[in-house]
């Protein structure tokens, strides 16, 4: 197929994950959805640090920080209108062994897991959704369009991408809208030759089970490098937690819980370990670390943060097996008819805040018993690899690393 007659398909997949506090209402689930969730996930996991590796390997200086479960449902959604070798690439690409999983199993998986993620909850909120944009004129597959409504929390919009400065505007209202002001201007250039777009966003906000004391916070060094030395709010707290030793990664292991059903796994290596534990990460390693010892008493320290990460999809996932979605032979034609379709640009970008209490509001101080023997010291002073866990789901919702808690 001749590229001149290719029009561009492009998929943004936006999110912020934020430390704040909001009210709703209590978590429900069935046992057949939490059975469907986590059908997908070790399959999840395995995308998670297998992408995390990718970036890593492309920079060892810089952090990061993505929603595995943004980037595999945006996907995931988008293979329900692909077919042939571009459908199979693209669930191979998310670690689906498609021999050992059907692909209603897959669909269904994530049906659940959406589901699940965007339940009420009186402590946490983790909203996720799909915005469908499609040219004027055209028209989407009805039988993509229902599974896409019905399995992946899309909604459909009609638009006029040959005015790409107000189609521009409109996608980035809805990116800023959806995840409440914290990610705006995510679109920086839009072609007017594309006739459709695919938004995915997640939006987490949770408070610590444990919150820290805003007048406990120093300024203190963290060393980003055994040559660069910068300044940071670190937060301290003396308390009881699940941290542990990982001798076999040379780490210290940290999981702290949010109010309602997240964990921040925080993992440190030791001074030049860092690539070591990077290779080594695994679904078996995030699964041992979620076997919690019993708590520990522990003066920690806890640098405060805001970082962000922004990636080019197009390249990584290139990378790991994903590329005819992106080439002028591509096929997804499930999508429409009207007009051939490719991938032509694919970003995500996202945002973690990590202080004190996790909410902007005041809170009630949090007290509890300690041993009287005196506690040790863990401090994360260095750059660290981290975690947040839905323990509903088992889904690893962002993974990231903190190389310089300074960088934005």
């Amino acid at each position: 197929m001749p590229s001149s007659t290719m029009w561009g398909l492009l998929l943004w997949a936006a999110l912020s994950s934020l430390a704040q506090g909001l009210q709703g209402e209590a978590v429900q689930e069935t046992d057949h959805d939490q059975l469907a969730c986590h059908k997908i996930s070790s399959s999840l996991a395995d995308f998670s640090f297998s992408l995390y590796r990718h970036l890593a390997h492309e920079s060892n200086t810089s952090n990061i920080f993505f929603s595995p479960v943004s980037i595999a449902s945006a996907f995931a959604l988008l293979s329900l209108g692909a077919k042939g070798e571009t459908h199979t690439q693209i669930l191979r690409g998310l670690d689906f062994n498609l021999t050992e999983r059907t692909e209603e199993d897959i669909h269904h998986g994530f049906q659940h897991l959406l589901h699940s993620l965007n339940q009420p909850d009186s402590q946490l909120q983790l909203t996720t959704g799909n915005g469908l944009f499609i040219q004027q004129g055209l028209k989407l597959a009805e039988k993509f369009l229902e599974d896409a409504k019905k399995m992946y929390h899309s909604e459909a919009f009609s638009i006029n991408f040959e005015n790409s400065e107000e189609a521009k505007k409109q996608i980035n209202d809805y990116v800023e809208k959806n995840t409440e002001g914290k990610i705006v201007d995510l679109v920086k250039h839009l072609d007017k030759s594309a006739v459709f777009a695919l938004i995915n966003f997640i939006f987490f906000k949770g408070k610590w089970e444990k919150p820290f004391e805003t007048e406990m916070t120093k300024e203190e060094d963290f060393h980003v490098d055994a040559q660069t030395t910068v300044k940071v709010h670190m937060m301290n707290r003396l308390g009881m937690f699940h941290i542990q030793r990982c001798q076999e990664l040379s780490s210290w292991v940290l999981l702290m819980d949010y109010q309602g059903n997240a964990t921040a796994i925080f993992l440190m290596p030791d001074q030049g370990e860092l690539q070591n534990v990077q290779d080594k990460l695994s679904v078996q390693k995030l699964a041992k670390f979620l076997q919690r010892t019993h708590a520990s008493s522990v003066n920690l320290k806890l640098p405060k943060l805001s970082i962000s990460g922004t990636y080019d999809l197009k390249t990584t996932l290139s990378k790991m097996g994903i590329t005819k979605v992106f080439d002028n032979d591509a096929d997804l034609s499930g999508i429409t008819t009207d007009k051939p379709l490719k991938v032509s640009q694919a970003v995500h970008k996202a945002v973690l805040t990590v202080d004190e209490k996790g909410t902007e509001a005041t809170g009630a101080t949090f007290m509890e018993a300690i041993p009287m023997s005196l506690p040790p010291d863990v401090s994360f002073n260095h750059p660290f690899i981290l975690v947040i866990y839905d323990n509903i789901t088992k889904a690893p919702l962002f993974v990231g690393r903190v190389v310089d808690p300074t960088q934005g």
